[in-house]
Formats: structure tokens, C-alpha cells, sequence
């Protein structure tokens, strides 16, 4: 299996190129357009592949709902006595190799979630990632009960393209907003990110179209791998600040300190965690994403994983 690196510039990324030729087809592409050699290998640090599943894209990987397959003599997932319906059962196997992202290349990866309580919860304790490797004696358990099994629907895989949020496009396209702040109204990481835009990535808008073209990401129900949700990401790096705090591993943070420590660590967590799979959103619905630490996937310890469900209010 590839194994992750890291580069010394600009210092903050994981490389997420090891080795497989997504990286090949992307550096040959941008050079064609007559982009610097240096700058696409910049890019190439933060730019992350995913895997889109959708009903009826293409060859089966995967499905949604269903019964599991599970190892013989295991039980189905529960918190306690409230089982966990299976939201999604994918074939590692069967999916696109992802530059970077170190699933295990054979095995069955099984999501489990309880997703009104573990939004009501919070814990994660109504949240469960099961990983059953080739070769294991498996057998399809009865349901606990009716609401645990959800409509099966196979799925099939597309790749798409993802960067973190402050080199996105759209409505939340950080560099044009930076543009139009003064220089003063920056705090120092921001000042410093944008340098590292302005200077290092002059061909930001073209290499970020030219990545969308080679991998467009579509609408898919899952989406494996990736940045980790942003709100997710947030959470978690209060709880690291806080908890560095408490524990008297750096000083007291100033109020005023406070947002621009909490982005700093915010970005320093991109390169620390990705995305699992997390679901899209769609209105009056509940979404879980499941999130991991790079060095826990890689090591395939998936009970790991942190779940957070949301119900999109319209």
C-alpha cells in the first residue's frame, strides 16, 4: 500500500500523490496549459480525490441499506439495547484506488447509525464503522427489527476532485474574499495564507478548473474520502484548544486570540483527518458524516472513526 509523505513546503499538507498515476494524468494536464512545474506540485499537496457513490453508476461497489455480512457469531451493532440500522456496506475491492488514501484494498467496510439519536447525542456511541476482511466466515444476521433495515439500493463509484475550503470556488471563495479585506483587518494566519495564494498558486482558478474537469464530482448520495466536513473539523479543534488549555500545554488564549488560533488549528486538522464517508445533504433529512485520523485508516483501525449526524432544517 502507498505510503503517505510529507513536504517541506509550505509545511502545513500531507502530499496526498504517492505513487499511483492520478497525479501523473494531472501534471501532464497542467503542464500542457503551459503551467510551472513547481506551482503544480504546490497545488498537487492540497488537492485530495473522493469517491462518489450513486444508484446506477456504473459496476456495483457497494449499497445502501440492506442487510450486513457479518463475521459468524457477531452480533448486530447496538448502543446498549438500541440497535444501529446499516446506512451503507462498500467493497473495498471493487472501489477506485485513491491516491493517498489508505483503505484497506480488500475487505467490506460496513456503516452503522442510529441517526436521530446520534444527533440528539452527540457522543458517537449510536454510530458504528465495521470492517470484515476477505476470507472471513460471515453469515447475514436476522434484523433486530423492522426500522433497522432501509431500502437496498446498489451503488457504483465516480471519482471527483475536492480542495480544502479556503481554495474552494463559489459562494465561499476564500481568496476573493481576502482580496477585499484591508490588509490590517487580517489576522497573521490569514495574512499568511494569503501570501501563500497570491505568491505560490498565481494559477490558482486554472489549475482548480483543470482538477474539476479531469475528476467532476457530481451528485452523489456518499461520498468516500476527502476534507472533512468543516463544522466537524471546527469541533474538534475547540476540543484540542480547550483541552491543551486545561491540561496547561500552552497559556490561556485571549478572546480576541481566540478565532485566529482556532483557524490556525482548524487548518493544521485538514491535514491530520479526512473524510470517511459522509452523506450529502438534502433538506428535512438527517446526514452523518464519519471522519478519521490519516494514521487510524491507514492502520485499519475504522472503530476510530467519529460520526456526527445533522438534520438539514429548510
Amino acid at each position: 500500500m502507498p505510503t503517505n509523505t510529507r513536504t517541506a513546503q509550505p509545511g502545513w499538507e500531507r502530499l496526498i500523490f504517492s505513487g499511483m498515476d492520478h497525479q501523473g494524468d494531472f501534471r501532464r494536464a497542467a503542464l500542457g496549459s503551459g503551467i510551472p512545474g513547481d506551482e503544480i506540485s504546490r497545488f498537487s499537496q492540497h488537492l485530495r480525490l473522493t469517491i462518489g457513490l450513486s444508484a446506477g453508476a456504473g459496476s456495483p461497489v457497494g449499497q445502501f441499506g440492506g442487510l450486513p455480512r457479518l463475521p459468524v457469531g457477531m452480533k448486530w451493532p447496538s448502543a446498549g439495547d438500541i440497535p444501529l440500522p446499516l446506512l451503507l456496506s462498500v467493497d473495498c475491492g471493487a472501489l477506485p484506488r485513491v491516491d493517498g488514501f489508505d483503505l484497506s484494498a480488500d475487505g467490506t467496510l460496513l456503516f452503522f447509525v442510529n441517526q436521530e439519536m446520534d444527533q440528539e447525542d452527540g457522543s458517537g456511541r449510536y454510530a458504528r464503522v465495521v470492517y470484515v476482511p476477505d476470507g472471513t466466515d460471515t453469515a447475514v444476521p436476522e434484523a433486530p427489527s423492522s426500522e433497522c433495515v432501509r431500502e437496498q439500493l446498489d451503488v457504483g463509484a465516480v471519482l471527483g476532485a475536492e480542495l480544502p475550503l479556503w481554495l474552494q470556488e463559489g459562494d465561499e471563495d476564500w481568496h476573493e474574499f481576502w482580496e477585499d479585506l484591508d490588509w490590517e483587518d487580517m489576522s497573521p494566519f490569514q495574512q499568511k495564507l494569503f501570501r501563500y495564494m497570491e505568491h505560490d498558486l498565481p494559477h490558482l482558478n486554472e489549475l482548480r478548473a483543470l482538477a474539476h474537469d479531469l475528476w467532476p464530482s457530481g451528485a452523489a448520495g456518499v461520498v468516500i474520502g476527502g476534507y472533512a466536513d468543516d463544522e466537524v473539523i471546527n469541533s474538534i479543534a475547540e476540543q484540542t484548544l480547550a483541552g491543551r488549555e486545561k491540561a496547561g500545554k500552552i497559556p490561556a488564549i485571549p478572546i480576541a486570540q481566540w478565532p485566529s488560533r482556532l483557524e490556525e488549528e482548524k487548518h493544521r486538522l485538514t491535514s491530520e483527518w479526512m473524510s470517511l464517508a459522509s452523506e450529502a445533504r438534502v433538506y428535512e433529512e438527517y446526514c452523518t458524516s464519519f471522519v478519521i485520523r490519516h494514521d487510524d485508516l491507514a492502520a485499519a483501525r475504522v472503530d476510530k472513526a467519529l460520526a456526527v449526524t445533522r438534520f438539514e432544517a429548510p
